[in-house]
């Protein structure tokens, strides 16, 4: 089940999966992340991961409409998983 936040239309935040428990001593070598159509993904900064955190800035969306967004991660041990969170975009 993915993960659910709500996004103001006005506003660029940034959003986190924790991949740690799923990890266990493995570590996080590559992290992409995909969103559809009508949601940014923001370069400025750029989506960023540690070991074990993976971090994406969004921003825009059409108020009333959700979004899915996906990270993908492959690891140091060679392990490659997505997890998906979905984004509600609202007025505040």
């Amino acid at each position: 089940m993915p993960q659910k936040f709500d996004l103001d239309s006005d506003a660029k935040l940034d959003y986190a999966i924790d991949w740690s428990a799923w990890l266990g001593v493995d570590t996080i070598s590559e992290s992409s992340w995909e969103a559809g159509d009508g949601i940014t993904i923001a370069t400025d900064p750029a989506p960023s991961s540690t070991a074990t955190r993976t971090t994406v800035w969004l921003s825009g969306g059409t108020v009333g409409e959700s979004y899915n967004v996906t990270n993908h991660i492959v690891t140091v041990g060679g392990r490659a998983d997505d997890r998906t969170i979905w984004i509600y975009v609202r007025e505040a």
